[in-house]
């Protein structure tokens, strides 16, 4: 019998657990062997906000981001097979949605390995279903190109979409370049369609709100550094 690879779930802002967290999420953590995290330092201090009582220095931890050689990553189930449990952590929000953890859920499934996800906040879903648009067709785009000629184009291209498969469009941005982004959608779509700005969902700066795109050209939001999706519809 092998372990559980279990998702947690963490905050998207800087709230009380309490508030978007799984009632049940820190006896499920507290069962935890391992843990595999993008950045040990954000998920020690996040451990610490939901009451975490193990001995931080007693538990493995497996770093997993853009550095992490790719043919490291499969030992970082390796105590699965020792039945112990294995906990896979976000910066933000649930796992493996605009997240590296992606890699090791499949490899996991691979090795008939169970994965057991648990509910939690996520930035993209909840801009969507508070956006009005169509939540029955849509793709998320993650990063649009930074060159500026490449995004526009880009843009474009899926402004097409929106109205030729009436398909809702979803991405994100580094928060630092969030206002030249908005900027690239005023410029290059058309001032009809609609574009939905979601910034610092569940904090208390929270803003949501949907308009066309000829409103958005005269009035701005200042969204530098903050967490915020962008969506564009009809």
């Amino acid at each position: 019998m092998s372990g559980i690879l279990y998702l947690i779930p963490t905050t998207i802002s800087q709230n009380n657990p309490g508030d978007t967290l799984p009632a049940n999420l820190l006896q499920t953590v507290e069962t935890l062997d391992e843990f595999i995290t993008e950045n040990i330092k954000t998920t020690r201090r996040f451990l610490r906000s939901i009451g975490f009582s193990g001995d931080f220095d007693q538990i493995p931890y497996h770093q997993l981001n853009k550095h992490t050689p790719e043919n490291e990553i499969p030992s970082f189930l390796k105590g699965l097979d020792e039945n112990k449990h294995i906990g896979l952590f976000s910066e933000a929000g649930v796992p493996c949605v605009a997240d590296p953890g992606a890699v090791v859920v499949k490899i996991a499934h691979q090795k008939g390995i169970i994965v057991k996800p648990l509910s939690g906040p996520s930035s993209i879903f909840m801009a969507l279903s508070a956006s009005g648009f169509n939540g029955q067709n849509f793709a998320f785009n993650g990063y649009l190109p930074i060159d500026a000629k490449k995004r526009k184009e880009k843009i474009k291209q899926l402004e097409n979409r929106v109205y030729q498969e009436n398909q809702t469009q979803i991405f994100i941005e580094a928060p630092y370049r969030n206002n030249a982004l908005l900027d690239a959608f005023a410029d290059s779509c058309r001032p009809e369609t609609l574009l939905c700005i979601a910034s610092g969902i569940t904090s208390d700066t929270e803003f949501i709100q949907t308009k066309p795109i000829s409103h958005w050209r005269k009035q701005k939001p200042n969204l530098h550094k903050k967490n915020t999706v962008f969506l564009l519809y009809k």
